[in-house]
C-alpha cells in the first residue's frame, strides 16, 4: 500500500532514461514529467521516513547513480519529501517556481558540487603551539605550581585561545587560497563538530575535477598527519540548488 509519492530530484526533460534504480524500501525508481520538469520518484511505503543513516544514504544513492549514468544536471530535493499526488507538485512547486527552477538548471549546467571537510586534533595543535611559541610556553610554565588568581587564569587562557584561533585561520586560509580559484562558486558551511575546522562546498566545472582532486591531495600531503581531510567528489548539488539564491 502506497503512502504517497516520495520525491528524489528534478531533472531537465526528458530526464533519466532506462535506469533501473532502487529507492527507499527497495521500491523501483520511476520517472514522471510534469510542467516540463522530470522527477525521479518512488512509491512511499511509510507516512514519514526517519532520517537514519540508511535512509539518507538511500536517498543520496539514487541521485548519485543518475549522475554517474550521465544525467548530471539536477536539482536534488530534501530528504523525506512525500506528496499525495502530482497536482500538489504542480500547484506548490513547478507552476509557481518554474522560471526559478529553469534558472537553477542553467546555473548548474556543466557544473558539479564537491565538498571538503577538514579535521584537526585540538590537543595536538595546543602542544605544537607551545613547542613553537617560546613566549607563550614560558608564560604558562612560569605559572605552574603557583597559586593563581582569576585574572592570571583568564589571561593565559585567552592568550592560548587567540593563538589556537590564529593557527586555525592560517590553515583555513591555505585551503581558500589553493582551492577557491578552481571553483565557480563557494559555500562555506558551519562546522559540525569541535574537531572540524573547515566545511566547504565548491561548484566546479566537471572537467576541472581531476585538477581539483589533485590539489586536495597536495594539501593532504602538505599537512601530512596534522589534518584529516574528507573529500567528496560526487554529490548532488544541494548547496547550489537553493531557490533563495534567486531572491
Amino acid at each position: 500500500m502506497s503512502n504517497g509519492i516520495y520525491l528524489y530530484g528534478i531533472f531537465p526533460p526528458p530526464g533519466p532514461q532506462n535506469l533501473e534504480l532502487e529507492g527507499l524500501d527497495k521500491q523501483p525508481i520511476q520517472l514522471q514529467t510534469i510542467d516540463g520538469f522530470a522527477f525521479l520518484y518512488s512509491d512511499a511505503q511509510q507516512e514519514r521516513y526517519l532520517a537514519s543513516r540508511k535512509n539518507l544514504l538511500g536517498h543520496e544513492k539514487v541521485l548519485e547513480q543518475a549522475m554517474q549514468a550521465g544525467y548530471r544536471t539536477l536539482l536534488p530535493l530534501q530528504f523525506g519529501l512525500i506528496v499525495e499526488n502530482w497536482e500538489t507538485v504542480s500547484q506548490q512547486l513547478t507552476s509557481p517556481y518554474g522560471d526559478r527552477l529553469k534558472k537553477l538548471f542553467n546555473r548548474l549546467e556543466g557544473q558539479q558540487e564537491v565538498s571538503v571537510k577538514v579535521f584537526w586534533t585540538q590537543d595536538t595543535e595546543l602542544q605544537m603551539l607551545l613547542n613553537e611559541n617560546q613566549e607563550l610556553r614560558e608564560k604558562r610554565n612560569s605559572l605552574e605550581g603557583k597559586p593563581l588568581n582569576m585574572d592570571q587564569v583568564v589571561s593565559i587562557g585567552q592568550a592560548i585561545e587567540r593563538a589556537i584561533e590564529s593557527r586555525k585561520q592560517s590553515i583555513i586560509n591555505v585551503f581558500r587560497q589553493e582551492l577557491t580559484s578552481l571553483a565557480t562558486e563557494v559555500v562555506e558551511n558551519d562546522t559540525l563538530t569541535e574537531s572540524m575546522i573547515y566545511n566547504t562546498a565548491y561548484l566546479i566545472p566537471w572537467e576541472v575535477e581531476p585538477e581539483f582532486s589533485a590539489q586536495v591531495e597536495a594539501l593532504d600531503q602538505f599537512f601530512n598527519e596534522r589534518l584529516k581531510i574528507r573529500y567528496n567528489n560526487l554529490t548532488a548539488p544541494y548547496n547550489f540548488a537553493q531557490l533563495n539564491w534567486l531572491d
